[in-house]
């Protein structure tokens, strides 16, 4: 049985960071209905971007939230359920008619998990943007990239998932666990701009004490230090170079030949310098060739592989951290009990009666 078995949790079908929040929680062993638009309610906006991934583990469930009896299903579902996910723009629930308020009175302990960009508050929280956006203004994105260029987008990571999906999942889970004891459910407001600020909490901390620079490339780990970054290899593929310790930072020199007094680890003004010599040593061999002679030692050097690549490693096979289901993919973590864990495939879609009766 997995850990979240048992639970009932309707998610209002969107983009990103819901998806990805119901893919967890699915993953995890709740019971998630999707409720995605019907024909009748016009066409599905990028219902194919999550395909049989992110819609995993689930069912589908065509619902017209503008149709009087349709609405009424709804809400017998939020009766029966544990919580609801929705990412829609502040004030688009509350205009159907299922707003936090109305939602308690159908079920008292019902969680009501929300997710945007801005928040549901805020001069701006009713004003469009992407994730691009929310870590421009939580100043996550500001850190991110080559010195003297422009910041470089990290992919939607930050903010969709890591900074609103992932505290999405934390704020429905904790509540609850609080539910759980005192029988009242909370309005979980997660905001991919508090979410992506909160995950720059160490380089606040780092600034406070005069160890972060705000300068792109001029510290420690955002590409800075000549022992924490990325190096191109001979064959035009790469290598990541994690030695940040010393004992570490050591190994490394070892495996590169390089005396050890010639390449004093702190030494900031000579950073520029050892980090074209390691470029230029890394450029004389072919990737596999630097896995396969850092491999076994202490250097912290990894090939950089292609998400292609990935689930051929063979420590990601021996861990199953990827299962092919028709479509190769990230198998459900975290893990329980040290066992990896397959996802269930995408659900065949069941009507809104249907649904009612499974939850009945």
């Amino acid at each position: 049985m997995k850990p979240l078995s048992g639970l009932r949790i309707l998610e209002f079908d969107g983009l990103g960071p819901v998806t990805f929040a119901g893919m967890v929680l699915a993953d995890l062993g709740a019971d998630v209905l999707r409720l995605t638009r019907s024909a009748s309610a016009g066409a599905p906006v990028f219902a194919d971007v999550g395909g049989e991934v992110l819609h995993r583990s689930r069912a589908a469930v065509a619902v017209d939230l503008k149709n009087p009896a349709d609405l009424a299903r709804v809400r017998d579902l939020i009766a029966s359920a544990d919580a609801l996910i929705e990412g829609f723009r502040p004030g688009v629930m509350e205009r159907l008619g299922l707003g936090p308020e109305v939602c308690a009175g159908l079920n008292a302990r019902l969680v009501f998990g929300r997710v945007t960009g801005w928040g549901q508050t805020g001069p701006m929280a009713n004003e469009v943007g992407h994730d691009l956006n929310y870590i421009a203004l939580s100043g996550a994105l500001s850190m991110m990239g080559e010195p003297d260029r422009p910041p470089r987008p990290p992919l939607n990571v930050v903010g969709d998932y890591g900074g609103g999906a992932m505290l999405l999942v934390t704020g429905v889970l904790a509540a609850l666990l609080e539910a759980k004891q005192t029988g009242r459910g909370r309005v979980v407001d997660a905001a991919m701009t508090d979410g992506s600020a909160l995950l720059t909490s160490l380089f606040h901390a780092l600034g406070a004490r005069g160890m972060w620079s705000e300068a792109r490339g001029a510290n420690l780990l955002d590409g800075g230090a000549p022992f924490y970054r990325c190096y191109a290899c001979r064959d035009g593929r790469f290598v990541a170079v994690g030695a940040l310790e010393p004992q570490f930072y050591a190994a490394l020199l070892v495996g590169l030949d390089i005396p050890a007094a010639e390449a004093p680890q702190f030494d900031l003004p000579a950073w520029p310098a050892l980090h074209a010599r390691l470029a230029a040593i890394f450029a004389t061999r072919d990737r596999d060739d630097w896995a396969d002679r850092f491999s076994g030692t202490d250097a912290c050097v990894t090939p950089v592989l292609t998400i292609s690549e990935a689930p051929g490693h063979p420590h990601n096979a021996a861990r199953a951290t990827f299962v092919d289901q028709g479509v190769i993919q990230p198998a459900p973590a975290p893990r329980f009990g040290g066992e990896a864990q397959a996802p269930t495939p995408q659900l065949a879609p069941v009507s809104l009666h249907a649904a009612l009766e499974r939850w009945a």
